[in-house]
């Protein structure tokens, strides 16, 4: 049942063992999807993620003339003619920062108009760099608050030439561009090249997503150097392409474990997952005896999962590296200090964009009553979910939001052993 205000977590008492397999990766879906949809006939992508995010997506492609079937829950059959046609409204992508960055800049593409919105969490969510990336290229493409919504004309392709972009913010900015570059109208055989605005750049390993991704579906890119890329117009190709499941929906699953000391299979081995957000395996392991300080900047969605798993460990532990969580779906520097607070005043302290927290092993086995504002974001509700294994008394508010990468959530832990009380 959708539209529960709030679910109360029974410390099951007990280690969680059983199989619990995560979703597909959402990042790779969406990814794929747009490829899918800007590639000429019928590619079928399986494995994939049915979740809010995904949905939107396909949605927009649908708008834009593709057709998006799904036969089962894990497979969507994407047909395209090769190209984006006007939709005849607004793109509505909710919350959903993946479809927001990329399309925003494969709709260049479109010989028309196209709007890109969100809900009231993505206009609040910054896509001033890429904006400023494609008028530098000439395209007509304006955002007057920095967020969405974006208005996009047209002429019916994707410029070429060399377009820097700060990334600072966002790789998202960086796959956007790419993915769109094969885009770029055939004359001269002119290749566009994407360049970074000095070095910093989040979570560069969703760019390695990205680049498997386009090779899939046919596209050329080449890394000149490390901040560097030149696409070729190639356009791209239908494919048949195998989604892994999402890295950082296993970061839950690999918390619960050592949390509660038991044996939970992913259906996959920990080494097979390409994600950058696998990283936090190695970092998870080694509780209740984490690093004094973790870099988040490489691992960005697996941090809220690690911060309160850090409220159990044996030492404090300090996250640097995070200040890009303040603009993800919601400010979870900020979330994460609340909730943690919430269980147990100090536990948590912002330094700068620095998060300490403070750790206490003697929290386990407490009941200790806490309402967890979630701000509508998935991520903070699963992490703090993790609480709940370990203290009486958490309560997730707007526990439905996990829908966003994770519909199943809620059940995967019962599936455990995990029970709820006050589902309201």
């Amino acid at each position: 049942m959708m539209g529960r205000a709030k679910l109360t977590i029974l410390p099951p008492g007990k280690p969680l063992s059983g199989r619990a397999v995560p979703p597909g990766s959402k990042s790779i879906t969406n990814r794929a999807l747009l490829l899918a949809g800007l590639a000429e006939g019928t590619s079928r992508l399986t494995g994939a993620l049915r979740s809010d995010d995904t949905r939107y997506m396909a949605e927009a492609l649908r708008a834009m003339g593709v057709t998006v079937e799904q036969p089962d829950e894990t497979t969507f059959v994407v047909t395209g003619s090769g190209k984006l046609l006007p939709p005849s409204a607004p793109l509505f992508l909710g919350n959903a920062g993946t479809a927001t960055r990329f399309l925003t800049a494969a709709v260049a593409s479109v010989d028309g108009t196209v709007v890109v919105d969100g809900d009231e969490h993505m206009r609040k969510r910054p896509i001033g760099p890429l904006v400023a990336a494609l008028k530098s290229l000439g395209i007509d493409a304006e955002a007057p608050t920095g967020c969405p919504p974006v208005t996009v004309r047209g002429n019916g392709h994707f410029a070429s030439g060399r377009v820097e972009i700060d990334a600072g913010l966002s790789s998202q900015y960086v796959s956007a561009l790419l993915m769109a570059g094969p885009l770029v109208k055939q004359v001269a055989n002119a290749p566009l090249t994407v360049a970074l605005a000095g070095a910093e750049i989040g979570a560069r390993g969703y760019v390695d997503l990205t680049l498997a991704a386009m090779q899939a579906f046919g596209a050329r890119v080449e890394q000149i150097d490390a901040a560097t890329w030149k696409v070729e117009p190639t356009g791209y190709k239908a494919a048949d392409f195998v989604i892994e499941p999402d890295a950082s929906a296993a970061t839950y699953l690999w918390a619960a474990e050592v949390l509660t000391g038991g044996a939970i299979d992913l259906g996959v081995p920990n080494e097979a997952f390409t994600q950058p957000d696998a990283k936090a395996f190695d970092v998870i392991s080694k509780f209740p005896h984490l690093p004094a300080e973790i870099d988040g900047s490489q691992m960005q969605d697996a941090i809220p999962t690690i911060a309160v798993l850090a409220a159990f460990n044996e030492t404090p532990v300090r996250f640097t590296g995070i200040a890009n969580l303040r603009v993800k779906e919601c400010d979870r520097v900020r979330a994460l200090s609340l909730g943690l607070n919430a269980i147990r005043e100090g536990l948590a302290t912002e330094e700068g964009d620095d998060l300490i927290v403070a750790s206490d092993p003697s929290l386990a086995g407490q009941t200790l009553s806490a309402e967890i504002n979630t701000f509508a974001d998935h991520r903070i509700a699963m992490s703090f979910a993790l609480a709940g294994l370990k203290i009486g008394g958490i309560t997730i508010l707007d526990p439905d939001c996990v829908a966003k990468t994770f519909p199943s959530y809620w059940d995967v832990l019962a599936s455990l052993g995990v029970e709820y009380t006050d589902i309201v």
